[in-house]
């Protein structure tokens, strides 16, 4: 009976054992669980915004050549480790065919530098210097720099650059930057007006009797941009739609007389206001375009001078006495 008893005891005493022992090692196996990796920062990355040159920076300096005026950028800086960061730069309504110089200056003071630019004349390739082909679109060129992205957003003090393909390249002449302004920093609103009036082509809207008479084809059209500059000028831009290619465009803007005062009855100046607008358009086969610098201010142009635009037939000796020679004749900016 002795032996009959025991094995029974003992199985049960071994059975208590192993399992106190297997929880024992669940217990361990949860007081031990394995460690949460570091999760990986998340790279930075800043965009900025960039105004065509209208004179935000430097007042007396805004863009002077024949570039048009809608040319924008963009600037994107983005983190690619510690210690590198991409730049890339987006360019908007660029030329086609051009190629576009894009540099970073550094900051300096004027009274250290050859022909007192706030900045260094050359270009820092350490941080930003390519070359864009433009296409008549957007265009887009990066540069991977060994600079953090703190040390891009924060710390460098430069100016950001594009320089006009259409002229001699200058590092000196702030006012054949097609855009200037501070690197890689938010640009403050420059909040300068701008307008633009529409004018089809010439078929007696001033008068029955000034309606063009000649051979050019009858679906020219121009727009005329008045832009207001930092310094209390304007830019005053013409661009004129289906234009010939291979002739020239007179363009002018002709004050309005009292035709009883005028040589020839005319109801305006028969000699053009070179302080307004007095250009000549190369005709290209579709849109050609020029501007020029007039001292007089914006609010004066858009409402208070009073004036005809006038576009000449350039298929006919030019005569300001004609009106029937205009291809495009309507009120100035009204």
């Amino acid at each position: 009976m002795k032996k009959q008893f025991f094995k029974p005891v003992y199985a049960l005493s071994i059975l208590a054992v192993s399992t106190g022992l297997i929880l024992g090692s669940c217990k361990k196996d949860e007081e031990e669980p394995e460690p949460t990796p570091e999760p990986t920062p998340e790279m930075q990355s800043s965009t900025y915004n960039y105004e065509f040159n209208n004179g935000q920076v430097v007042a007396s300096a805004a863009y002077d050549g024949m570039h048009m005026d809608n040319l924008t950028a963009m600037m994107e800086v983005e983190e690619v480790s510690a210690n590198e960061t991409m730049i890339s730069v987006t360019l908007m309504n660029t030329v086609d065919g051009e190629t576009y110089m894009i540099h970073a200056h550094d900051a300096a003071d004027p009274a250290n530098t050859p022909n007192g630019t706030p900045y260094d004349e050359t270009p820092n390739g350490n941080v930003f210097t390519q070359m864009a082909n433009g296409n008549g679109g957007d265009v887009t060129v990066s540069q991977t720099v060994s600079m953090s992205y703190s040390s891009i957003v924060n710390d460098y003090e430069g100016f950001f650059v594009v320089h006009d393909p259409l002229q001699t390249l200058s590092t000196v002449d702030i006012s054949t930057y097609l855009i200037v302004g501070s690197f890689a920093r938010t640009q403050a609103a420059s909040n300068l007006s701008s307008m633009t009036y529409n004018y089809d082509f010439n078929t007696g809207q001033i008068d029955p009797s000034y309606a063009y008479s000649g051979s050019h084809a009858t679906d020219l059209g121009a727009t005329l941009k008045v832009q207001e500059l930092a310094d209390g000028t304007s830019r005053v831009s013409v661009s004129l739609m289906n234009s010939i290619n291979g002739e020239t465009y007179m363009v002018h803007a002709h004050d309005q007389a009292d035709p009883m005062t005028t040589p020839n009855g005319t109801p305006y100046d028969e000699t053009p206001n070179a302080d307004v607008l007095a250009i000549s358009i190369d005709g290209n086969g579709m849109t050609a375009y020029n501007n020029q610098i007039s001292t007089m201010s914006y609010a004066d142009l858009t409402s208070n001078y009073s004036a005809f635009f006038v576009v000449h037939d350039p298929l006919q000796a030019i005569d300001t006495t004609d009106p029937t020679t205009y291809v495009v004749l309507g009120v100035f900016a009204g």
